[in-house]
């Protein structure tokens, strides 16, 4: 009886074996695909948050008749505070915002409390990296939407909002800490809209300066680029991109 006993606790450790064997498979056949379910929703969650960023960006222009600056700074010209904190009471975040000391820089010991709280509309889902970082960078040159310590209004932007970027998805390895004020040149964008450095696969989301979110191809031509990158550049740029 004992010896029965023994076979069968044998027999059943070796169904158990070949059971979790079998889910391994099972599991390892399923996840690549569960995985590629959840990346449709992370990027329609990318889009939602350049979305809210885009009406917060409007807002803040209904409320001052102009968009913020890409930073402000001090008496020396040192950048103080990025426009994703400015935007922070138009992102549901005045709470946030009335903690920052705005006089002070964003790094500064004083703001530390506040730059640990993670602002979700921030940060693109498909990036596993910290939640404190930002993919979402302003393009920032002379003759941009938002540049340093200077306003542009919607009016001003000669090529029309539509057809003028004004903040684009960047990658992991591009990310900064949303409250820091760095943005994207012109190099950094076209190395995203033209050179393939994809955030989602085949392209990057980007805004538009009239608050539409477009999903830009990898397949970009340079030179579209270039003409969305300016507010007054005059260039003639294809309706569809």
């Amino acid at each position: 009886m004992n010896d029965g006993s023994k076979r069968r606790r044998g027999f059943t450790l070796i169904e158990l074996l070949v059971v979790l064997a079998i889910l391994g498979l099972v599991i390892a056949f399923f996840l690549p695909a569960v995985r590629s379910a959840r990346e449709p929703a992370r990027r329609m969650q990318c889009q939602s948050n350049l979305r809210q960023i885009g009406l917060a960006l409007h807002n803040y222009h209904d409320t001052y008749q102009t968009l913020p600056p890409a930073y402000t700074v001090d008496e020396n010209g040192k950048p103080l505070h990025s426009w994703r904190t400015l935007i922070l009471p138009y992102m549901e975040q005045a709470p946030l915002y009335n903690r920052l000391d705005l006089s002070k820089p964003w790094d500064d010991p004083v703001n530390a409390e506040a730059f640990k709280t993670v602002v979700a509309g921030y940060h693109c889902p498909s990036d596993a990296g910290p939640a404190d970082r930002t993919n979402y960078l302003a393009i920032v040159t002379d003759h941009s939407c938002l540049r340093p310590a200077a306003s542009v209004t919607l009016k001003g932007i000669k090529d029309g909002p539509s057809k003028t970027l004004i903040v684009i998805e960047v990658d992991a390895s591009h990310a900064v800490p949303w409250m820091e004020p760095r943005d994207a040149n012109v190099e950094v964008a076209l190395s995203f809209l033209v050179k393939g450095k994809d955030s989602h696969t085949g392209g990057v989301h980007a805004l538009l300066a009239d608050g539409a979110v477009r999903f830009l191809s990898e397949t970009i031509e340079a030179n579209v680029v270039h003409g969305l990158l300016t507010i007054d550049g005059s260039e003639s740029i294809c309706d569809e991109f």
